[in-house]
């Protein structure tokens, strides 16, 4: 082969090597810096959720759903939210599947966001029994959740980084003050029947660890199904005890089928305690009537006391008034769990301003950081160790009706107290 030849070949390797060293450079440049490049930022954030149209969560379910929806469509008419990753702000997109209330069909529907649709962002379905079924998914998959309602205490471990809890804190923390209220009234018989969840027997078992250590002993303390639908034998077993207080823990439906029977039944206790009214006054209102409220205790939430005073999203007055709009119902059907959902759509909001990259941990330290310093309408947002929520309180009120007009009155702690508790009630 000629000198010339060889010096031609020569030339040619080392013009391709060269190519593909400054291509490999670029690439590596390219990966250490996507997060910031132009070219790799994305046109839409992915938010990933479910909700149940129909089945048994579907009363509440919607409404939450209702909540987080009006939170996009809120950033969206500003541009996007803003996401410190990109230092710009990017509009966002809910990606949302039915799942009928069944957290089978659930299971399937959080992996398909997660692997299918490759969301940026999962959010859980209204509860614990459907959030239920999201938390071992997200964990397997080191997805965060970011979790309005879905309070079971076992949901938050030590071992699992990848949930946070927005709106609500933990169902263990929940019958704090009406254990303490029970106490301070001295009332001694009280009789308990939950359902056989991790919300509602979290919360029947704190309630009991609290009184034992008042000296409180149950005389009626079961567990029931959470698809009951007729509590008459069991109102018949709890009224042979003669309680002076009666506790239900359970869903919406769970209470509406409790208070009717305790009107069909006819059966008069000195006081009466039910989870959701506190939650969805109307729609509880609705299927027992004032009569059937009226003198019972519950965990009073947004809007029946609420906060206007926030560093952070609408004031409650100001998103009673937009969202009332915007779904054009009145205002005094705007409910908790619409409050819920746009309070966990203001968390990933602050997240994706706070965090330094779209990563799920990264995400996860950004509402670490945060925490115990935002207030929204729902509340102080704190979170513990393990994603639980423990800066919101659930004081507990009693429905009284003054001037023909039937209000929740908050009757423990005296620090959020509006008005005395009626005991026995009337």
């Amino acid at each position: 082969m000629s000198t010339s030849r060889l010096r031609g070949r020569y030339s040619v390797i080392l013009a391709v090597t060269l190519a593909l060293l400054l291509v490999l450079s670029l690439a590596g440049c390219g990966a250490g810096t996507s997060q910031s490049s132009s070219s790799s930022v994305p046109s839409e954030i992915k938010v990933g959720t479910l909700y149940a149209q129909s089945g048994a969560f579907a009363v509440s379910s919607m409404p939450q759903y209702q909540g987080l929806q009006f939170w996009a469509d809120q950033v969206n008419k500003d541009g996007g939210v803003m996401v410190k990753a990109f230092n710009k702000k990017i509009p966002v997109k809910i990606v949302a599947y039915n799942d009928n209330s069944t957290t089978g069909t659930a299971t399937t529907l959080y992996n398909q966001l997660i692997t299918q649709d490759k969301v940026n962002i999962l959010v859980a379905d209204f509860g614990s029994v459907l959030t239920s079924a999201a938390v071992p998914v997200a964990k397997n998959n080191k997805m965060l959740l970011f979790d309005p309602t879905g309070t079971g205490a076992s949901f938050f471990t030590p071992d699992n980084p990848y949930l946070v809890l927005t709106s609500l804190p933990s169902s263990g923390v929940w019958p704090t003050s009406l254990a303490n209220f029970l106490l301070a009234q001295k009332i001694a018989k009280v009789a308990v029947v939950y359902c056989s969840n991790d919300f509602d027997q979290s919360q029947a078992e704190t309630l009991k660890t609290i009184l034992a250590g008042g000296g409180v002993t149950p005389v009626y303390y079961n567990a029931v199904d959470t698809g009951t639908k007729d509590y008459g034998v069991i109102l018949k077993d709890i009224a042979a005890t003669k309680p002076d207080a009666v506790i239900e823990f359970g869903y919406n439906a769970n209470d509406i089928a409790f208070l009717q029977g305790i009107k069909s039944g006819n059966y008069k206790f000195n006081m009466v305690f039910t989870v959701f009214p506190g939650q969805q006054y109307s729609i509880i209102q609705k299927a027992v009537g004032n009569a059937g409220l009226e003198g019972t205790y519950t965990y009073p939430t947004p809007p029946l006391y609420g906060f206007n005073k926030v560093n952070y999203g609408m004031g409650m007055d100001d998103f009673i008034k937009a969202f009332a709009a915007a779904q054009n119902i009145p205002a005094s059907q705007v409910n908790f769990l619409n409050i819920a959902g746009y309070n966990a759509g203001l968390v990933i909001q602050k997240a994706l301003e706070t965090s330094a990259s779209l990563k799920q941990e990264d995400l996860r330290a950004a509402v670490t950081s945060f925490s115990d310093n935002l207030d929204t309408l729902d509340g102080h947002f704190k979170i513990d160790a393990n994603g639980a929520q423990v800066g919101e309180t659930l004081p507990v009120s009693q429905f009284q009706t003054s001037n023909g007009v039937q209000k929740s009155v908050i009757v423990y702690p005296s620090d959020l107290a509006t008005g005395k508790a009626i005991y026995p009630a009337k």
